[in-house]
């Protein structure tokens, strides 16, 4: 018994890990659909302070991880991951990409907003 849970728990943690190296960057395997206006408005915020590192359309770059991606998903990664996310930072464990810092420059508004966008592209990638 104890040695299923101990191989379980292994299991369950290298299904986790990442090598950091196979995050996508081809901003054409991110199908973007169409955008609500708040949608459109997160886009925007977005591109201005999440791109450099999460890449175009949250399609992930060699700076950080794509956010279209299975492990954020709202049932792992609920929308107040994001806002602390951007508030506080993150240290890395999911990718070895290094630790995420905090975001001074975005409101609690604006997150919500890239929340939105970023939630209607995992949608129409299948990603609920």
């Amino acid at each position: 018994m104890i040695g299923a849970v101990v191989i379980l728990g292994a299991g369950l943690y290298a299904l986790s890990e990442n090598d950091g190296g196979s995050a996508p960057t081809d901003t054409g395997a991110v199908i973007v659909p169409n955008l609500t206006p708040q949608q459109q408005a997160g886009n925007v915020l977005y591109d201005a302070n999440c791109a450099a590192c999460h890449g175009p359309n949250a399609s992930g770059s060699d700076q950080g991880p794509p956010l279209v991606h299975p492990i954020y998903e709202p049932s792992h990664h609920g929308d107040i991951a994001f806002q602390l996310a951007a508030r506080q930072g993150v240290r890395a464990h999911h990718w070895k990409f290094g630790n995420m810092p905090a975001v001074g420059n975005v409101s609690d508004d604006d997150v919500a907003q890239i929340t939105d966008y970023v939630r209607a592209l995992q949608r129409a990638n299948g990603i609920d």
